[in-house]
């Protein structure tokens, strides 16, 4: 994956689930079989089509296309054998032009992700837009079997905290919409990991909130910037 301080994205959205989402759709006997898959590096991405080369192996194509880093800097895509621009093409446009929120208002940011469409010709030829038609309805419905999260840039921090008063400080920045990723218990002492928008006002705030909850007696050790799904 793109690292964090090589890209100018603070946020995109990728799928939540490393498991892959898929539908059918059929069209004048032919099948079109959608699949998407969550993806950190273009070799994923081709490992991803060479395995469903190898399961779909009596198809008559296998299309795919995918999109990868916060910039969305990697984007490639393959007709397999249809009329060149009428399967993978209109893939990664479904891909790129995906809303990610409410259909008004929703970003086009949606990386990290691989398109395999696999055909199973029906024995009518459906001409260059049906294939256009065909390919984005299977991506776009098997974007739709799948459910997207927010990856956001973020500061990694560590707090300090004894035992007794981990649990309430842990509920505390959970109500004040700071990430806690997780709490480490030691023999003396427990260490809250969290995770803030990699932002100076955003830094302030949780250091004012860190101290404000424990009367001034913790504060944070910040870490790395990494990103997070939320």
């Amino acid at each position: 994956m793109t690292e964090t301080a090589d890209t100018r994205a603070r946020a995109y959205t990728v799928l939540s689930s490393r498991e892959p989402a898929e539908a059918l759709v059929e069209i004048k006997r032919s099948e079109f079989i959608g699949h998407v898959l969550r993806v950190e590096t273009e070799r994923e991405a081709r490992d991803y089509i060479e395995l469903l080369r190898k399961r779909y192996h009596d198809a008559r194509h296998v299309c795919s296309a995918f999109v990868v880093g916060a910039d969305r800097e990697i984007q490639r895509s393959s007709d397999d054998g249809e009329p060149a621009g009428t399967a993978g093409i209109p893939m990664l446009q479904a891909l790129l032009s995906h809303r990610t929120g409410p259909s008004e208002a929703g970003q086009t940011d949606l990386s990290d992700i691989c398109a395999v469409v696999v055909r199973y010709f029906g024995g009518i030829k459906l001409g260059a837009g049906g294939l256009v038609r065909a390919y984005t309805e299977a991506t776009v419905e098997a974007l739709g079997a799948a459910r997207l999260v927010s990856r956001r840039r973020m500061r990694h921090g560590a707090i300090e905290v004894p035992h007794s008063e981990a649990g309430r400080l842990e509920n505390e920045l959970r109500q004040a919409n700071i990430s806690v990723l997780g709490t480490e218990y030691t023999s003396r002492k427990a260490v809250l990991s969290i995770a803030v928008p990699d932002q100076e006002d955003r830094l302030s705030r949780a250091e004012a909130q860190v101290a404000a909850t424990s009367s001034g007696s913790l504060d944070i050790s910040w870490k790395e910037t990494g990103w997070v799904d939320l």
